[in-house]
């Protein structure tokens, strides 16, 4: 029987030649320093996030770009713009025998155009989508937080998806710029 830390070695040593295996076929991280990865941290400050009509009852708009800016340590003075247009519809998946909705649906979708200020052109253009779901509670008071907090996790959602989706676009382009 091997000793518990015989195992715990032979883990470390498979992840360490693992590792190295991805390195090898030029596996890199999306996020990271130069030193570490794609250095996609310089580009992300790159973008500015313009501010986003606001039509849902949470703020929606406003919390998606704060948290844009926050995840791409956004600034003004930046070379690429990002236009967002956000929209929620909502949907009760849910009735009770007397018709009445117990539980929603709300599914925001954001369409957005990264433009290049330097070349005076759109460079990408895409669409996401969130879903919000929240349960309908006796107080409307309650309801209405129910959905604020949902909507604020779709929010979140999306803004992690739109970085990703960036992320790709900008490293796909830096490495076609190379061949």
């Amino acid at each position: 029987m091997k000793h518990p830390l015989q195992s715990r070695l032979a883990g470390v040593i498979g992840f360490a030649f693992a590792g190295a295996g991805l390195a090898a076929c030029g596996f890199h991280p999306l996020y990271g320093n130069a030193a570490f990865g794609s250095g996609l941290s310089n580009t992300f400050a790159s973008v500015y996030v313009e501010p986003i009509a606001d039509y849902g009852v949470a703020d929606t708009g406003y919390e998606l770009r704060n948290r844009l800016i926050d995840l791409l340590n956004s600034n003004a003075d930046a070379r690429y713009r990002l236009k967002l247009t956000l929209s929620e519809t909502s949907e009760g998946i849910a009735l009770e025998t007397n018709a009445s909705i117990t539980r929603y649906n709300d599914t925001l979708t954001v369409h957005y155009v990264l433009t290049d200020v330097v070349a005076g052109r759109e460079i990408k253009r895409g669409i996401e989508t969130a879903l919000a779901a929240y349960n309908v509670a006796a107080s409307p008071y309650a309801t209405v937080v129910a959905q604020q907090a949902a909507d604020r996790h779709a929010v979140q959602d999306l803004a992690e998806r739109l970085r990703l989706e960036l992320g790709v676009f900008f490293e796909q382009r830096s490495k076609s710029q190379w061949k």
